[in-house]
């Protein structure tokens, strides 16, 4: 028995049918880029986050970086303030701030969550610091009741990082919609993935959401005037419409990732391995099940002898890329003991409780 780490044809191939009535609806619109399909999506998805708009952009990292964008030309950040971001993200929330010319400040995750927490944003934030970064990593919402709490005491912006974070839900409210805006990737591999690169911003703030439409189809709020130097990220009509159809299934698919965790929680006992935080309240999505392990790459490689697949999200930290050289010397102990120890387990919505067993079987007998 071969256990992919993500079958996307398996998961597509449940609403093939109502992915191709999609494709045929765009097809036969005659009108492929900023029409019906993507308003119809941006009002769907912005509900579905308690957000009063939602703004559909090329990919992920367009959702971040535009939003900082939009917030230099709204005049709330400038060019060298400091934003506050996970030292243990995804490279790309980093890019997105150092895109913008803006310095980022690094901050070490709480080793339970492998979120950032108040505190470590409190130590961190000086008075050049103009916005905070929370990075649901994992499909886990981060305390952003407490970081909201300070933030709107410090005067500072929230830009959420959504990407793995789709459907997540703390206290009752969704991700995306604590802070001032909330970033989304549609990368296929998402709990909400599409068929291609997509992305979206959602907020409250109608003057964001403005900034952003226009910011997103070349600085043009009327066509052929340009008011702003702008950039071409539309989410196209085509993947907007693939986006309706999975947005339908979102909470499904989460609820099965949810019974996998639980399995993984209750029945994995091998004691060389550290399990993620749980979930006794049912809100995290579980983008990635990540454990840690000393013997990570024994382990793995144990695994894929059995035809079991597992990933490392994220084997090299960014502050030790080569694209941040002035980066390499710094040292950040809990992020690189995460980057070294961390394994991603199997969680897709498709698979099989046989699959679920032979996955802990397999674990449990690791010496």
């Amino acid at each position: 028995m071969e256990i992919k780490f993500l079958d996307l044809k398996a998961i597509n191939a449940q609403y093939a049918e109502e992915l191709k009535g999609a494709a045929h609806r765009v097809i036969d619109s005659g009108w492929y880029i900023l029409g019906q399909e993507l308003q119809s999506f941006e009002r769907e998805f912005a509900d579905y986050c308690g957000t009063k708009f939602s703004v559909g952009v090329g990919n992920g990292f367009d959702a971040l970086s535009l939003t900082l964008r939009s917030w230099k030309n709204m005049g709330k950040i400038a060019e060298g303030d400091e934003i506050i971001v996970p030292a243990n993200t995804y490279i790309a929330t980093i890019l997105a701030v150092t895109e913008n010319a803006l310095n980022p400040v690094l901050v070490e995750p709480d080793i339970n969550t492998y979120n950032i927490s108040v505190d470590a944003i409190r130590e961190k934030v000086t008075k050049r610091t103009r916005a905070v970064m929370p990075v649901h990593l994992y499909g886990r919402i981060a305390e952003m009741d407490s970081i909201m709490d300070y933030a709107e005491a410090q005067k500072l912006l929230v830009l959420e990082d959504c990407a793995q974070a789709h459907g997540a839900i703390l206290n009752g409210k969704v991700a995306g919609a604590w802070g001032h805006a909330g970033a989304f990737s549609f990368y296929p591999g998402k709990n909400l993935g599409a068929l291609g690169d997509g992305g979206a911003v959602t907020t409250s703030d109608e003057e964001l959401a403005e900034s952003l439409k226009i910011l997103r189809n070349y600085g043009s709020e009327k066509k052929y005037q340009n008011c702003i130097k702008g950039v071409n990220s539309r989410l196209d009509e085509l993947q907007a419409a693939f986006l309706r159809v999975r947005l339908k299934y979102l909470d499904k698919e989460n609820h099965r990732r949810r019974e996998i965790a639980s399995q993984y929680e209750r029945r994995i006992v091998c004691k060389e391995i550290v399990l993620p935080k749980g979930d006794s309240g049912g809100n995290v999505v579980w983008h990635i099940y990540p454990i840690r392990t000393k013997r990570r790459d024994e382990l793995k490689a144990y695994l894929a002898d059995s035809g079991v697949d597992t990933m490392v999200h994220y084997p090299i930290p960014p502050h030790k890329q080569l694209a941040y050289l002035e980066w390499n010397s710094k040292q950040l102990p809990v992020t690189e003991a995460i980057h070294h120890e961390i394994l991603s387990l199997p969680i897709s919505p498709v698979m099989n409780n046989d699959e679920v067993d032979k996955i802990i079987s397999l674990l449990n007998g690791f010496k």
